[in-house]
C-alpha cells in the first residue's frame, strides 16, 4: 500500500505538470473574444461583471495579475495562467479519482503486485490524459473565464467524497465532509455548475454508510435532489433576500441609517449559529452538528459576494446591475436582466397572452429621503397565457425573436393543431399549437442530440470544423475519421475543398468513445456501486444541464464548455477502459507484459492521437486578434468619442484595453443592449477616466425602471415633415403627459412622428474637426431622417437624447458591427472612419451603396499606420471562426477603402491597400472568399492586372472547388446547400464578367467554360 500511495501521488504531480504545462504554453497571452475581456478587465481592478457574478474568480485573479509586475500587457496571460494551473489541478484530482476506483476493483484488499500497479497507474494516466487533451477542456483551459476554475471545484469535491469514503469511521473523517461544504460555498463564487455534483457525492456517502437496497438508492437520489435545490434556491437566494427584508425595515420602518438591517441580520445570522454549533456538540448531536458545520462552511464560501456589494459601492468603472445593498444584490443573483424562462410548465412559443400580473416592486436607495424607494411597480409586469397554450416540460416557449418561431418549426416539424382564438384586435384567428410531441421532437432532436451528444461526440469521437453548426452537414458537426461512417450522415468526406479544410478537422476514429464505453460496461459489472455514482456524475452534469437551460434554436455560440464536466466523468470511464483490456487480455501473456503493454497501447491510441489532433486547434499562442482589435475600435474614434456598441465582442474586449491597458480611456464606450437600464445610464452620466459624462438631458425620474422602457412612433396627421429632436425632448421636460396616452394597457409614451432633424453649424462642425475642409460643400444645416419602427427601446431613446443634446462637441460613432437595428436609420449620414462609423452632418452618398461614405484619408491613415492587427498574417496562429468574422469584416473595410481611393484615381494609394490587405489577411491564414472579388477588381481598375487576374483566378479556382463537392452530395441533401451553391456560382459568374470586361482571354474561357459546365449541374440536381 505505501508503494501503491507513493507512485500515485509521483504520477499523480506528474501528470498535473504535463497538463499545466501544455496549457501554459498554449494559453492566449492577452484577451480572447466572448466574457473573457470582461472577466480579465473585473478581475485586474475588483470591478462588477455581469449577474450572477463571480466574485471568488476575480479575487483569484487579481491575485494572480499581481504576478505581471505592474506590465499591464501581461495582465491577461497571468489570468489566463490560473486557467491553466486550475485546469492542471482538475486533471491532478481526476487522476487520482481514476487509481481510486480502479484500485478498489483491481486491488480491493490493498494488496499489490506489479502488474496491477501498472494497470491502476496506467488507467489513471490514459484517462486523465485524454481529458487534458480533449477539445472543450482545452479550449477553457487556456483562457481567462470561469470554466476552468468552476471544473477544478467539480474534480476536488468529487475527488475528496473519495478520501471521505476511504476514511470514513476513522476519527476526525467528517472534516472531509466540511471541507467539501467550504469549497462547495466558494465555488458558488465562480459558477453554479458545481453544485451538480452533489448527487453523485451523495451516492457516494450512501453507498458507504448503509447496506444499498433499490428503495435507499431512490430516497438518496431524491435527497440530493432536495439538497440540490435548497442550496440553489434557499440558501443561495433566501441568505440575502432575508437580508433585505431586514434591511428594508430598518431602514424604511425603523428609521436607521443604511446598512443597519443588513448587519443586524447577518450578526444575528453568526449568533444563532454560534448557538446551534455549541447546542449540537454539548448534546452530543454529532449528525445535526456536522450539518451546522456545513452549512457555516458554505456561507463562509458564499461569503465571496460581500466583495462585489463592497466594489459596487466604490463605483468601479464596470458595474453591472450596481449591486450595492442586499436588495439589489439578490436581483443581480437571480439574473433578473436576463429573463426567466419555463422548466416543469410553461406556454408555448405562440400562446396569446389574455391578462398580465403584477411583479415584484423595484427599490433603490434614495439619500435624499435615506429610504429605499420603490421606482417601480412592475404593474402588468408579468404575462398571463391561455391555458390551454401551455404544456408541461414546456421545450417550444419563446416568443421574443420570430426567428425562434421559425426554428422551433424547423426542429419539431410542427404541423400543429388547428385552435380558433380571439386576437387583441377582437378578430377570430387560428393558431397552430405544437404537438408534445413535437415538443418532445425538438428536445430529442435539437436539445438533447444536437445541442449535447453533438458536443459529447466532438471530444470523443472527432470535430469536423470549428465553424458554428446550424444544423447542415457543413458545419459543426462530429465526425469519427472513418470514411464510410461520416458519408452516411454527412455526404462525401474525401477531397474536402481547400475552403473547408480547417485545423480544427480533428480525427480520433472513435477510439476514446469505444474505450469509455468499454471502460462503462466493465466498471458496471464489477463494481455497479461507483458505476452508478459516476454515471449520476455524467447524467447530472450533461442531460441534467440541457433539461434546465431549456435552449432556444439558434444559441450565439457553441455551448459546449458548459458540459465539460460530463465529459470528466467519461474520462474516469476511459482511465477504466484500460483496466478492462488488461482484464480481458491478461490470459494470453504475462500480467506485467500485459498490463504494460495494454496502458502503453492506450496511451499512443487515446490521449496521443487527441493530442496530436488538437494540438493546432488549440495553441493560442502568438495570437493577439482581440486586443488588438479592441485597440482598432478605440483608435477609430476622434479623441473624447462616444463609441456605441452593441455584443459582446465589441465591447468586452473594449472594456480590457481601457480598464488593463489604459488604451484610450478619453472614448466612452456605451454598450447599447445595457443602456436600456437605468443604472447603465446613471453610470454613463458620471466622468469615468479621461471621458467625461455622457450629456443625457433626462434625468433619472425620466428613465427610471418602468418609465419609458418603449416609447412608440406614429404619424399624426396634423405634423407634416420632420420634427426637431431637441423640441420632442424639450416636451418631455416641460410637458411630459403630452406625449402620453392611456390605454388598456396602462400609460404609454409616445412620439407623434417617425421623421426627425437635429442642426448642425457648418462653422462648428469644421472648426471642431467633425468636418474635414474638403468636404465642407457637402455639410448640411440640418439632419433628417426615419425610424421606421413601430416603437423604440428605452435604449434608443437614450441615443436620440444624446443626439439631441451634444451639439456636435463630442464625436459619436457606431461600431461597424453593430448592426442597422442599432443605427436607428443614420446611415446616410455615417462616415466610415475604420472598425466604426461616425455621425457627421455630410451628406454624401456612398459609391458602393454600403451604409456611411468614405473619407479616404482618414481610413487611409487608419488602415495603413494607425492600427494593429495581432499576428492574423502569420499562419502558425490559429484564428477561429470568432476570430474569422472579425477579419472578415476588416476585409471589407479595406475593400471599401481601396474602391473609394481608384475612384478618386488615387491609383497607387488603392493598390497599396489592396497589397496591405493581402499581406495582413493572406489566404494560407484565412482563406480567400467573396470578399476579395471588390480588392481583384480594384487592382484591374487602378492598373495593376498581374495582380488582380491572379487573385480572380484563385478565386475561381476556390469556388470551383465548393462547387464541385456540393455537386457531389446526395440529391436529397441539396436543398440545405441551395444558399452555398448559389453563393459559388455568383462568384465564379463575378470572375467571368470582370474576366471579360478587361480582356483577360484565358480567364475568361476558363472561368464561362466552368460556369456553364456547373450551372447546367445545379439545373440537373435541384430540378429547376
Amino acid at each position: 500500500m505505501k508503494q501503491f500511495r507513493k507512485i500515485n501521488t509521483l504520477t499523480g504531480w506528474l501528470v498535473f505538470a504535463t497538463a499545466s504545462v501544455v496549457y501554459l504554453i498554449t494559453a492566449e497571452p492577452t484577451t480572447s473574444f466572448w466574457d473573457c475581456g470582461e472577466y480579465i478587465a473585473t478581475a485586474y481592478k475588483l470591478q462588477v461583471g455581469h449577474p450572477p457574478g463571480a466574485p471568488l474568480f476575480q479575487m483569484l485573479g487579481r491575485a494572480f495579475s499581481l504576478l505581471a509586475l505592474g506590465d499591464t500587457a501581461a495582465v491577461a496571460y497571468t489570468v489566463n495562467a490560473m486557467s491553466a494551473l486550475s485546469s492542471g489541478f482538475t486533471i491532478l484530482f481526476l487522476f487520482w479519482s481514476i487509481t481510486h476506483l480502479a484500485r478498489k476493483i483491481i486491488s480491493p484488499n490493498d494488496e499489490f503486485n506489479t502488474a496491477g500497479l501498472i494497470t491502476i497507474t496506467g488507467s489513471g494516466v490514459v484517462g486523465a490524459l485524454a481529458y487534458t487533451f480533449s477539445d472543450s477542456f482545452w479550449f477553457s483551459a487556456v483562457e481567462g473565464e470561469v470554466y476552468a476554475l468552476s471544473s477544478f471545484f467539480t474534480a476536488f469535491v468529487f475527488w475528496a467524497m473519495l478520501k471521505w469514503e476511504e476514511s470514513a469511521g476513522k476519527p476526525h473523517s467528517v472534516r472531509w465532509i466540511v471541507l467539501i461544504a467550504y469549497m462547495t460555498g466558494l465555488s458558488i463564487g465562480v459558477h453554479l455548475l458545481n453544485l451538480l455534483a452533489i448527487p453523485a457525492i451523495s451516492l457516494i456517502f450512501y453507498f458507504r454508510k448503509y447496506k444499498p437496497a433499490p428503495k435507499g438508492i431512490i430516497i438518496t437520489l431524491l435527497t440530493s435532489v432536495v439538497l440540490l435545490g435548497l442550496i440553489m434556491n434557499v440558501i443561495i437566494p433566501w441568505i440575502v433576500k432575508l437580508a433585505g427584508l431586514s434591511e428594508l425595515l430598518f431602514v424604511n420602518t425603523f428609521r436607521l441609517p443604511f446598512n443597519t438591517g443588513t448587519i443586524f441580520y447577518f450578526l444575528v445570522l453568526g449568533a444563532l449559529i454560534v448557538w446551534a454549533l455549541h447546542y449540537t456538540r454539548s448534546r452530543g448531536k454529532v449528525v445535526w452538528n456536522t450539518i451546522v458545520l456545513a452549512f457555516t462552511f458554505i456561507l463562509i464560501g458564499y461569503s465571496s459576494f460581500f466583495m462585489l456589494i463592497i466594489r459596487s459601492n466604490a463605483n468601479t468603472p464596470i458595474n453591472e446591475n450596481q449591486p450595492d445593498n442586499a436588495i439589489n444584490l439578490l436581483s443581480y443573483l437571480n439574473r433578473e436582466q436576463y429573463g426567466d424562462w419555463p422548466l416543469l410548465h410553461g406556454p408555448w412559443y405562440n400562446a396569446p397572452v389574455v391578462d398580465r400580473e403584477d411583479g415584484s416592486p423595484v427599490y433603490k436607495k434614495d439619500l435624499r429621503s435615506r429610504k429605499y424607494i420603490v421606482v417601480d411597480r412592475r404593474k402588468d409586469y408579468e404575462p398571463v397565457y391561455d391555458p390551454e397554450f401551455t404544456t408541461v416540460f414546456p421545450r417550444m416557449w419563446s416568443n421574443t425573436d420570430a426567428a425562434h418561431a421559425g426554428n422551433y418549426k424547423k426542429w419539431g416539424k410542427i404541423k400543429g393543431t388547428p385552435v380558433t382564438i380571439t386576437n387583441r384586435d377582437g378578430e377570430k384567428e387560428v393558431v397552430y399549437k405544437p404537438t408534445f410531441g413535437e415538443n418532445l421532437r425538438y428536445f430529442f432532436d435539437y436539445q438533447l442530440n444536437y445541442m449535447y451528444f453533438r458536443y459529447f461526440m466532438w471530444n470523443f469521437a472527432g470535430k469536423q470544423n470549428d465553424n458554428q453548426g446550424f444544423g447542415n452537414d457543413l458545419n459543426g458537426n462530429w465526425i469519427s475519421g472513418i470514411r464510410w461512417l461520416d458519408e452516411l450522415r454527412l455526404g462525401p468526406r474525401s477531397d474536402l475543398p481547400e475552403s473547408m479544410q480547417s485545423k480544427a478537422h480533428n480525427r480520433y476514429y472513435l477510439l476514446p468513445l469505444l474505450l469509455g464505453l468499454t471502460g462503462l460496461f466493465w466498471h458496471t459489472n464489477r463494481n455497479y456501486r461507483d458505476a452508478l455514482i459516476v454515471t449520476l456524475l455524467f447524467i447530472m452534469t450533461g442531460i441534467a444541464i440541457v433539461v434546465y437551460l431549456n435552449q432556444v434554436a439558434y444559441q450565439p455560440r457553441e455551448r459546449d464548455y458548459a458540459y465539460a464536466a460530463s465529459f470528466y466523468a467519461f474520462s474516469i470511464w476511459i482511465g477504466l477502459g484500460v483496466a478492462a483490456i488488461v482484464q480481458m487480455f491478461r490470459r494470453f501473456a504475462a500480467q506485467k507484459t500485459i498490463a504494460f503493454t495494454v496502458s502503453a497501447a492506450c496511451l499512443i491510441t487515446v490521449p496521443g492521437i487527441m493530442a496530436s489532433e488538437n494540438l493546432d486547434d488549440h495553441d493560442r499562442s502568438g495570437r493577439y486578434t482581440a486586443r488588438d482589435m479592441a485597440r482598432n475600435y478605440l483608435e477609430s474614434c476622434a479623441p473624447n468619442a462616444i463609441l456605441f456598441t452593441m455584443g459582446d465582442n465589441d465591447t468586452f474586449p473594449l472594456w480590457y484595453a481601457q480598464d488593463v491597458e489604459g488604451i484610450r480611456t478619453d472614448v466612452r464606450v456605451v454598450n447599447l443592449s445595457l443602456l436600456a437600464s437605468d443604472w447603465y445610464i446613471s453610470q454613463m452620466k458620471r466622468k469615468v477616466y479621461d471621458s467625461p459624462p455622457v450629456p443625457f438631458s433626462l434625468n433619472y425620474e425620466q428613465y427610471k425602471p418602468g418609465t419609458r422602457d418603449v416609447v412608440y412612433l406614429t404619424n399624426d396627421e396634423r405634423i407634416q415633415g420632420a420634427v426637431d429632436l431637441k423640441e420632442l425632448f424639450g416636451v418631455i421636460h416641460q410637458n411630459p403627459k403630452a406625449l402620453q396616452i392611456e390605454s388598456t394597457y396602462g400609460t404609454l409614451d409616445y412620439f407623434p412622428v417617425k421623421q426627425f432633424y437635429i442642426t448642425a453649424d457648418s462653422a462648428t462642425v469644421v472648426n471642431n474637426g467633425t468636418v474635414p475642409p474638403g468636404d465642407a460643400p457637402y455639410i448640411t444645416d440640418t439632419i433628417v431622417w426615419s425610424i421606421n419602427e413601430g416603437a423604440i427601446s428605452k435604449s434608443s431613446l437614450m441615443v436620440l437624447d444624446l443626439l439631441a443634446h451634444n451639439n456636435w462637441e463630442r464625436p459619436v460613432y457606431f461600431s461597424t458591427t453593430a448592426g442597422e437595428s442599432a443605427y436607428l436609420g443614420l446611415t446616410d449620414y455615417f462616415r466610415l472612419e475604420g472598425m466604426a462609423y461616425r455621425l457627421v452632418p455630410v451628406s454624401k452618398p456612398s459609391e458602393d451603396g454600403l451604409s456611411g461614405h468614405v473619407n479616404t484619408s482618414i481610413l487611409y491613415d487608419r488602415l495603413m499606420h494607425t492600427f494593429s492587427y495581432g499576428n492574423m498574417d502569420d499562419p502558425g496562429v490559429y484564428l477561429d471562426e470568432t476570430n474569422r468574422r472579425m477579419i472578415a469584416n476588416l476585409r471589407n473595410i479595406f475593400g471599401r477603402l481601396a474602391g473609394e481611393l481608384a475612384e478618386e484615381g488615387k491609383n497607387e494609394e488603392a493598390i497599396r491597400v489592396c497589397d496591405r490587405c493581402q499581406e495582413l489577411m493572406p489566404d494560407e491564414s484565412i482563406r480567400y472568399n467573396f470578399y476579395m472579388l471588390t480588392i481583384a477588381e480594384i487592382y484591374m481598375q487602378a492598373g495593376a492586372p498581374e495582380k488582380g487576374e491572379k487573385l480572380l483566378s484563385r478565386l475561381l479556382d476556390l469556388y470551383t472547388q465548393d462547387m464541385e463537392y456540393y455537386l457531389r452530395f446526395p440529391r436529397h441533401k441539396m436543398q440545405q446547400l441551395d444558399f452555398d451553391m448559389q453563393q459559388a456560382l455568383a462568384v465564379i459568374n463575378r470572375v467571368s464578367m470582370v474576366a471579360s470586361h478587361y480582356k483577360l482571354t484565358g480567364l475568361e474561357t476558363r472561368s464561362a467554360t466552368a460556369l456553364e459546365r456547373l450551372y447546367n449541374n445545379y439545373l440537373n440536381v435541384t430540378g429547376r
